[in-house]
């Protein structure tokens, strides 16, 4: 993990105490208090997925021909997008509606939509530039994340450092309260895999509305936290 990934790391603690036994009768023993503690460790990490949507859209008198006219382009333009390195494409949305206008004639409207996934930012922006100028594609959404791959090996290398936030806060515990020591109870280790892309529709489409030329793109950064929860048990203090 380079030390880009660490600039990010933060650790956030919070303390909770239970007593293990009920109030102290005569004769019975110290009760023995249990410290829940958290701990987690946050590295920033650069996006390297982009996600992005691309509809095709055709209104029609007749709905044969507007569906006829949708897949003859869905598909041409799938073979466009297999040229892309390191992409992935598919189709998704499929929709058939009626349009019915004051004044205007009934049509059919059909509209596709093709998800592209890929690494490559700057060719990605390029080919639906192009797909706009040359098949009519409306980019309509366009998301950034972070590929398994990278968030795992980045949850991979902050878990010690959450465990390692953890004794410090559970050692911590121990001390205020006094006890000559403690012990970890049970524990759990949480790693998110993070949101789902969705596209953010509004701002692509204005880009893709100026001109065909490839799509300004600035990937940004998305956090990945692992956090530890447990409880500590504290040994008996001694009176």
């Amino acid at each position: 993990m380079s030390t880009r990934f660490l600039r990010g790391l933060t650790i956030l603690c919070g303390l909770s105490v239970a007593h293990a036994a009920h109030a102290q009768q005569d004769g019975a023993p110290t009760p023995v208090p249990i410290v829940s503690v958290t701990a987690s460790a946050t590295a920033t990490v650069p996006n390297d997925r982009l996600h992005a949507w691309l509809r095709v859209e055709v209104d029609n008198p007749s709905a044969a021909a507007a569906a006829a006219d949708v897949n003859a382009r869905v598909t041409r333009i799938l073979a466009k997008l297999k040229s892309l390195p390191d992409a992935q494409s598919s189709t998704s949305g499929y929709t058939t509606q009626q349009i019915v206008e004051k004044g205007k004639p009934t049509r059919w409207r059909v509209v596709q939509t093709i998800k592209v996934e890929g690494s490559d930012f700057g060719a990605i922006g390029e080919m639906a530039g192009r797909l706009q100028a040359e098949d009519g594609v409306a980019l309509s959404g366009l998301s950034f994340a972070v590929s398994d791959e990278l968030r795992r090996r980045t949850q991979d290398a902050i878990t010690q450092q959450a465990i390692a936030a953890w004794r410090m806060r559970a050692q911590a515990a121990a001390h205020g309260f006094g006890a000559p020591g403690w012990r970890p109870g049970r524990l759990s280790i949480q790693a998110g895999d993070g949101p789902r892309p969705y596209p953010m529709m509004a701002r692509a489409e204005m880009q893709m509305s100026a001109a065909p030329a490839p799509v300004p793109l600035e990937a940004g950064s998305t956090d990945v936290t692992v956090s530890v929860t447990g409880e500590a048990i504290l040994d008996p203090i001694r009176r």
